[in-house]
């Protein structure tokens, strides 16, 4: 693994904006299959020791993905995420709420808007996050970083396993 990898996490509480800029030592397609497929989502998109799960996921503009991350114990937080817009291969944006498990909202939610490109076989992705409430950004932010710091970990080594098979 490339240890020399750009990560960087900013957290703007005046424009209840984070900021979140990533480099995987993967190609472009590989990387945006990783955030946009759901088989590959369930495998990385939880803080371990949680798993991920998926009831259901259609990725295009108006389609939603319903999941959850659920715990060693079994308990299981859902999330909601519409899709707002997709460029193939270069961005796409949601809006993302917690929810419960029978679909319903917990608002105030937040857009993401997440923009991929490659150079020399690294990809970068830049995430912006703006929360729609300040306080719903403070109440997620010091769990946030350590838990998406985790399955972004998840993901540089589902990478490396996937390098190794090929």
């Amino acid at each position: 693994m490339n240890n020399d990898l750009l990560f960087d996490f900013t957290v703007d509480k005046a424009a209840k904006t984070v900021f979140i800029t990533r480099e995987f030592d993967a190609g472009l397609s590989l990387v945006w299959d990783a955030f946009t497929k759901q088989e590959i989502l369930d495998q990385w998109a939880a803080p371990a020791p949680m798993r991920c799960k998926t009831k259901y996921m259609d990725f295009k503009v108006g389609g939603r993905r319903f999941y959850a991350m659920i715990s060693p114990e079994g308990q299981e937080r859902w999330i909601i995420q519409e899709y707002t817009s997709i460029t193939p291969k270069t961005n796409f944006k949601l809006y993302n709420s917690f929810a419960d498990k029978d679909e319903n909202p917990e608002l105030p939610g937040s857009e993401w808007d997440y923009n991929f490109s490659e150079q020399n076989g690294t990809t970068k992705v830049h995430i912006t996050i703006f929360n729609e409430s300040l306080e719903r950004m403070e109440k997620l932010s010091d769990g946030f970083r350590i838990g998406f710091t985790l399955m972004l970990k998840n993901l540089d080594d589902l990478f490396a396993t996937l390098s190794q098979k090929s």
